[in-house]
């Protein structure tokens, strides 16, 4: 069974945040800060990927540099950033990112926000794809690493669970708690934009409508 699709407006709202502008796009890898792992490509982190779906979902690079982005699997904060200079010089063209993005990340969060929240077929895709941006960027376990930093995750998965969908936006954005005076202000910006978008889901739009 296919995912559910995320609105336009949510695909955007992704793409504006992972690299800005189309002609701001960096084409080799780069450390976002915080948590992340190495970035490639539309927002792909392999630092939280396997080096077989790295293999899988990168195999129209060749195969010398999927082995040098493999090599980055699984290595996130501080551990990742010492491999950037390791790394600079690979080069991943934009039309491959954006392959990449639409064909396999896009298709997979969607059915991981489906699988870490139940309901998504009650609300319109402008909110559905709200949380899928929230997914892509933060992943969707739901289990503490440091005490407390998945608590509106979780918040989140039980309104969207018992079905009081107006709550979500809020706890969306209290979850910028974890990044306030870290010099981390666009994720300060994305959970707000976030909230908006699954808030304007909820007034203006009927379930499916795009």
């Amino acid at each position: 069974m296919m995912p559910r699709q995320p609105s336009a407006k949510s695909i955007s709202l992704i793409e504006r945040f992972e690299i800005g502008d189309p002609d701001d796009y960096v084409s080799h890898p780069v450390w976002p800060g915080g948590a992340s792992g190495l970035t490639v490509g539309i927002g792909y982190d392999l630092g939280y990927s396997s080096p077989a779906q790295i293999g899988q979902d990168w195999s129209i690079l060749p195969a010398q540099t999927i082995a040098r982005l493999q090599f980055c699997a699984g290595k996130a904060g501080s551990n990742a950033q010492q491999l950037v200079s390791r790394v600079a010089d690979i080069n991943v063209p934009f039309d491959a990112a954006r392959s990449v993005f639409e064909a396999r990340d896009i298709p997979r969060t969607c059915m991981l926000t489906e699988g870490a929240f139940l309901n998504t077929d009650k609300i319109s895709a402008d909110s559905f794809g709200a949380l899928v941006s929230l997914i892509f960027n933060r992943g969707a376990g739901m289990t503490d690493t440091t005490p407390g930093d998945r608590l509106e995750m979780r918040q989140i998965r039980d309104a969207m669970q018992s079905g009081d969908f107006a709550q979500v936006p809020g706890f969306i954005r209290a979850m910028k708690r974890l990044w306030v005076g870290r010099g981390l202000d666009g994720l300060l910006a994305r959970r707000d934009a976030e909230a908006d978008l699954f808030q304007a889901g909820l007034t203006s739009q009927l379930p499916g409508e795009t």
